[in-house]
């Protein structure tokens, strides 16, 4: 008896055991399908429509005093040419040989179509009938604070619009430097070159 009980037990077991298996296997595939968790999370275009958001936007508006990594802007002499409102007559950094010559670099790409390469404000684009920007050599921007410069580069001034977006504030204040050369070399008389200097052009003039 026991053994045909048995016997009819390992018959059921072994004609059930693959339809058992099936629906294991179902029920996993099912399970896995349906996650709602980080594998299976809505998608948002940008500037697209989004109706999860009360004013229907999928972009996100920047909350209020965000500040991008670097860019917390402390160092008010640097970012803006001024310490306390005033505007500066020093550099932020060292003029050193290497600075000036990224100066002239940038000045030449950025500045010298209107302003001209030796600042008399004749560039290419004056010449071509827009408007003449002061020259560089007027005793008003010779004596104009180094941060006068800075501040129109970054906020524009009359006809000249911002360059804040084109040039980084460390080449502003490059092109500044460049600026003070121009003028410098315009204006300068034998006495301001060096003595070891002196002579070469003395001989070269003779």
């Amino acid at each position: 008896m026991n053994v045909s009980v048995n016997r009819e037990s390992w018959i059921v077991n072994r004609e059930t055991k693959p339809v058992v298996w099936l629906c294991l296997t179902a029920s996993l595939i099912f399970a896995v399908g349906c996650r709602q968790d980080m594998h299976n999370q809505p998608k948002y275009k940008p500037l697209a429509g989004s109706e999860f958001f009360a004013d229907d936007r999928a972009s996100r508006p920047l909350v209020d005093g965000t500040v991008a990594r670097g860019h917390l802007k402390t160092d008010e002499h640097f970012y803006t040419g001024k310490v306390n409102g005033k505007l500066v007559d020093t550099f932020p950094f060292p003029v050193t040989r290497a600075v000036l010559e990224r100066g002239r670099e940038r000045f030449n790409i950025y500045c010298a179509v209107c302003h001209g390469r030796d600042g008399n404000g004749r560039g290419m684009i004056v010449q071509r009938g827009f408007r003449q920007p002061p020259s560089y050599h007027i005793d008003r921007l010779r004596q104009a604070p180094v941060g006068h410069f800075f501040d129109v580069i970054t906020n524009g001034f009359g006809s000249m619009y911002s360059y804040a977006s084109r040039v980084s504030p460390e080449d502003r204040w490059a092109i500044v430097a460049y600026i003070r050369a121009l003028q410098l070399s315009q204006n300068a008389t034998l006495a301001d070159v060096p003595p070891e200097e002196r002579q070469k052009l003395v001989g070269t003039k003779q």
